[in-house]
């Protein structure tokens, strides 16, 4: 899968760089091993963050100001890793759904960076573009329904969107019959390391996806 990005990201985010992360992979049931770890973490954002200091973590203020820079507001969007540190700092519990969600949350905890999680058998063509979102556009955010995704950084195929960092669309959802992970781990400015979160990202997929041919690039605006 090929990913280019249109001008107008370019414009905005010239520092931008995705992990593009490609893995054959079991999607069952969160087992009790990668919940205890995703809870462990929210214990740990909690004991460093207060509510006020969330959205100065790098990689989500980087990704708000994107946000900005494209016309949003980011308050009323919210970065999927904003909300999910927000809510944790609330006290409030995450939904315990199927592993690669829930590997992608702990992921997404942990680094400050919002990522895509795709099926990547749904996805049609074999190139993405990322660019921004225009108004009337129609996309069906997973749990969601229907987002205004007019100005926000969405990930497109040859049929429409199905990805932004405050969330993705039901049409390449993951499920439990997902057999083929695309993942796209989106960075607009530098928070975990870049080795560390390749790293993190295939220790995670090994040991709770059963992961198998898992193939990483770093793909630069630049």
């Amino acid at each position: 899968m090929k990913i280019l990005f249109d001008p107008e990201i370019l414009a905005v985010a010239p520092q931008f760089r995705v992990i593009k992360v490609e893995a054959t992979i079991e999607n069952g049931p969160t087992s009790d091993a990668l919940w205890k770890e995703l809870l462990a973490e929210g214990d740990r954002v909690r004991n460093l963050y207060d509510m006020s200091m969330i959205n100065k973590r790098p990689g989500i203020a980087a990704t708000r100001q994107a946000y900005k820079a494209l016309g949003k507001e980011p308050n009323r969007y919210r970065p999927s890793s904003e909300a999910l540190c927000r809510r944790l700092v609330k006290g409030m519990e995450l939904y315990r759904t199927l592993t690669l969600i829930d590997l992608i949350n702990l992921l997404s905890v942990r680094s400050g960076y919002s990522i895509g999680g795709f099926d990547a058998d749904k996805i049609q063509g074999d190139t993405l573009r990322l660019g921004a979102g225009r108004e009337g556009e129609h996309f069906e955010a997973i749990g969601r329904g229907v987002l205004n995704i007019a100005s926000l950084p969405i990930y497109r195929d040859v049929i429409g969107g199905i990805g932004t960092p405050t969330s993705d669309e039901e049409r390449t959802k993951l499920t439990p019959d997902t057999q083929h992970l695309l993942m796209c781990i989106n960075i607009y400015g530098e928070e975990l390391s870049l080795e560390d979160t390749i790293n993190f990202t295939t220790d995670l997929l090994s040991r709770h996806a059963n992961a198998d041919d898992i193939k990483i690039e770093i793909i630069s605006a630049q």
